[in-house]
């Protein structure tokens, strides 16, 4: 009869010690399931940021190949330091085109690192003078005309016989980059 009282209270700590193992083992596997989910999650959030950024760069270059011409075009108004001889050619272009003689006389960069002066000694006739400064005003780059200083010359000298007229200009060229 004792082995009797004692059966039964067997099964039921073998079902208690399962029953605490099972339970055990969810609370641990229900853990590193949310642990994963965690880790998941920010994987993705990762991912989703680098994904984003990806596209942005992939539009951003897409934007600057649209626009390539447009900076081309935009870049030619402005003078580096490289192109000062070309620059100066140019203004000596515009002189040709007006019959103006013209000698660059000083080529300076001032103290406040802002452009870059210029000082151009122009003769000929009032005319070709008066052609010449409409054109420099009107150049693709960014001019401003610090002094003019423009005086009748001797009759006779200009091409045509007429009264020769010689200007002294002061160019800060404002489209400058060093």
């Amino acid at each position: 009869m004792n082995s009797q009282k004692y059966f039964p209270k067997i099964p039921l700590v073998a079902l208690i010690l399962s029953f605490v193992l099972l339970g055990t083992m969810f609370v641990f596997l229900y853990g590193r399931i949310n642990e994963n989910n965690r880790n998941t999650q920010t994987k993705e959030a990762e991912w989703q940021r680098e994904a984003t950024r990806q596209n942005e760069i992939k539009t951003l270059d897409d934007f600057l190949k649209t626009t390539e011409n447009e900076r081309a075009q935009l870049e030619t108004h402005f003078t580096k330091s490289s192109d000062i001889v070309p620059f100066l050619d140019a203004v000596e272009g515009l002189a040709s085109k007006t019959g103006a003689k013209i000698e660059i006389t000083s080529v300076d960069i001032p103290a406040d690192d802002v452009g870059l002066l210029v000082g151009i000694k122009a003769s000929g006739s009032f005319g070709s003078i008066y052609k010449f400064v409409t054109l420099l005003e009107n150049f693709p780059y960014e001019l401003e005309f610090t002094s003019m200083d423009l005086q009748q010359g001797l009759v006779g000298d200009a091409g045509g016989g007429g009264t020769t007229w010689e200007a002294i200009l002061k160019v800060k060229l404002l489209s400058f980059v060093m």
